[in-house]
């Protein structure tokens, strides 16, 4: 009986080495390490479209973090989402208008930098000592004076569920801005701060899906779920397939749905403001968004059309949307996903 067991264990344990060797094989075929990488050096001047001749200056737009750095009563960190406010930032500076930043408590605020989701114009937003020095010393809400903005842009992250909803710094703009007709924008969390002016309005933000998927227990950990309250205050919330980008114009009031959205929603804002953005290159990250949202639009083959619009796409987020797929138990999208991610 002995020898049976280890004969087991021995076949056993020869299968899953063959199991793991063939997964392995499976990765490699994907071609990750061919895909183009992030620049962490990178510096404004080293990105063709922002080192372009400059626009003649058309405005300014206040962009609002949160200064929550953690869960109150709790060490998970909240924070600003640092490519939020990156990209943002460059579509508004390149397009002619110039940018400030601000937070509920003013000084350095606690951003959230995932490496994994860095593009060079973040990197860049990190090495740029103008950016950076506005960061080490926002504006304190409180000392904001809306009359000097053309627009407001509500930076998403965790924080913001935290230090956005019923500040009264924050409604006394949103109200000012809206009364004069300037433009009111937002990304992933920081619709927070529009929750007073959205009843009968269209617009988007964080979903139930995106938050709860990643966060089991977010009803018991956020105040409320960002969609929940939009649509019992009457937004008419608009929820695209989860972690795909997605925007929402309502006259002035820009929203997008998550971080993929925020390239996007800066340049809607640009346009909302009468301005035409920046030209630029597409980010392989966006044609990676642009394909997802064919796929589960129109399938496969719609998908692979979009992809072949543009030259390069991220095949890791195409990757990440398969195991997203696979842990809700959708197999066949998992299985279609993986076929899309090799091109």
């Amino acid at each position: 009986m002995f020898k049976k067991i280890l004969r087991a264990a021995a076949w056993l344990a020869a299968t899953l080495v063959l199991l793991a060797a063939a997964g392995y094989l499976y990765f490699l075929s994907f071609g990750l390490d061919a895909q183009p990488r992030a620049n962490p050096q990178a510096r404004p001047a080293d990105i063709a479209w922002l080192a372009s001749t400059p626009v003649a200056p058309r405005g300014r737009v206040l962009a609002v973090v949160s200064s929550a750095a953690h869960f109150p009563g709790s060490t998970k960190k909240a924070g600003f989402e640092l490519t939020e406010l990156a990209r943002a930032y460059y579509v508004f500076q390149a397009s002619g208008f110039e940018v400030e930043i601000a937070s509920p408590q003013g000084g350095r605020p606690p951003e959230r930098i995932d490496t994994d989701d860095m593009g060079d114009a973040d990197y860049a937003f990190l090495n740029d000592a103008d950016a950076q020095r506005k960061l080490q010393a926002t504006v304190r809400l409180a000392e904001v004076d809306p009359a000097r903005y053309s627009a407001v842009y509500f930076v998403g992250g965790k924080g913001a569920m935290f230090d956005f909803p019923g500040n009264a710094d924050i409604a006394r703009i949103v109200a000012s801005m809206a009364a004069r007709g300037g433009v009111l924008g937002a990304v992933c969390h920081g619709p927070a701060a529009l929750l007073g002016v959205v009843a009968g309005r269209r617009m988007t933000g964080f979903t139930n899906d995106e938050e709860l998927f990643l966060m089991k227990d977010a009803r018991q950990r956020l105040p409320f779920l960002l969609e929940d309250r939009a649509r019992a205050l009457g937004a008419k919330f608009s929820a695209a397939p989860k972690y795909v980008g997605h925007v929402v114009v309502d006259g002035k009031l820009v929203t997008g749905q998550n971080p993929w959205s925020t390239w996007a929603t800066a340049e809607e804002m640009v346009k909302a403001l009468g301005a035409v953005p920046a030209a630029r290159p597409e980010t392989g990250e966006e044609r990676s968004v642009l394909a997802l949202a064919a796929y589960y639009n129109d399938g496969l083959a719609a998908a692979r059309a979009e992809l072949r619009q543009g030259e390069r796409f991220d095949k890791m987020l195409v990757l990440m949307h398969a195991v997203v797929a696979g842990m809700q138990g959708r197999v066949a999208d998992a299985f279609q996903l993986q076929r899309l991610a090799k091109g």
